[in-house]
């Protein structure tokens, strides 16, 4: 692959990738290779290739080879970018090909890649997150059951082991006991797990870079902390706090009529667990600090208690974005006061 600037579109599978290779005169080169055959394929392209491949679950691994040898690495948003997803000829050949093409015109949305750490935790905010959504599922299930008895249980008994036991007081018929037996000893199972990917968060996530930063903050503990560095990653690739607040999805929709223009619910196109930690952590923040607290109440008297949580959480961000720019550590979060080195 000796020609210089020519563009590469990748396919990736477990097993195997089909690869596109477009040189500047539009002549087109495609392939396939198994995984193991990785390496020497990086190494033949040299730093003239740019390279696509769109995220998947293994395409980390795939850009860590690759950005050791290729001249640019593109990772592509698969759900901002539909025009593969929705190709009428469906082949591995053709999305190398459409990726190789959009490629040399410059019109690939790209994903950030983290680092190692990050990623990994990352991976571990995502697993917790499955895990407390099939529990959600399951305190549901007995909530009806109990509900088609005309029983009606507390929203928090089924969040602590004094709960699960009132529960299993109660017996109805042979077949809805084992199945509320099952239920009760797989949220037990799943609490353990929770547990300890909570703990695991927190200890890996204390070494990246700005958790000393975030924990100063009264209202970000040791998870929140972790969850957000995982989903921010590197703070200086975003331009402002704006950008950031996009990147996360907690910016309002825009749609424009004509000349007029109309501000709706937020994007949500980010990440659901870093709006989630956020909200949270910010609605935290403001019991401790007289600004937040009274920034909340006026939009809440204005707009609604749902509408200020949101306002809220996006002013929070804005502070979480200087604290990482400029790498600030606070002494006294109530009165905003910075610790001096």
């Amino acid at each position: 692959m000796g020609a210089r600037n020519y563009f590469v579109g990748v396919d990736l599978h477990r097993n195997q990738f089909t690869y596109c290779v477009r040189y500047s005169k539009g002549e087109e080169k495609v392939g396939k290779e198994p995984i193991e055959n990785l390496e020497r394929f990086a190494r033949r392209l040299g730093n003239y290739a740019s390279v696509a491949v769109e995220a998947t679950g293994n395409t980390w691994m795939f850009c860590q080879v690759l950005k050791k040898y290729a001249g640019r690495l593109v990772v592509v948003n698969p759900n901002q970018f539909k025009v593969i997803s929705h190709s009428v000829k469906k082949t591995d050949k053709n999305d190398a090909k459409v990726l190789a093409e959009f490629l040399e015109k410059d019109l690939l949305p790209e994903v950030r890649m983290k680092d190692k750490l990050q990623a990994k935790v990352a991976s571990l905010t995502q697993t917790r997150e499955k895990l407390v959504q099939l529990r959600t599922v399951l305190k549901n299930k007995i909530n009806n059951l109990f509900a088609s008895r005309f029983i009606n249980l507390k929203r928090e008994e089924l969040s602590s082991e004094k709960g699960l036991l009132k529960v299993l007081s109660y017996h109805f018929d042979g077949i809805s006991d084992v199945e509320l037996r099952v239920m009760v000893d797989q949220i037990r199972s799943l609490n353990k797990s929770i547990e300890e990917l909570d703990k695991a968060i927190s200890d890996d996530g204390s070494q990246m870079d700005g958790f000393d930063n975030l924990t100063s903050v009264k209202g970000i503990g040791a998870k929140g902390a972790s969850t957000l560095l995982s989903v921010i990653g590197n703070v200086n690739d975003f331009r402002s706090a704006k950008q950031l607040a996009a990147y996360i999805g907690i910016v309002p929709r825009i749609s424009d009529s004509n000349e007029t223009s109309h501000h709706g619910r937020i994007t949500k196109l980010g990440s659901k667990i870093a709006r989630t930690t956020l909200v949270q952590c910010s609605l935290i923040a403001k019991r401790y600090n007289p600004y937040l607290h009274a920034f909340h109440e006026r939009i809440k008297a204005r707009r609604g208690g749902a509408k200020a949580n949101i306002a809220l959480a996006r002013k929070f961000l804005e502070i979480i974005y200087r604290i990482l720019k400029y790498k600030l550590v606070f002494e006294d979060f109530t009165a905003f006061k910075l610790k001096t080195t």
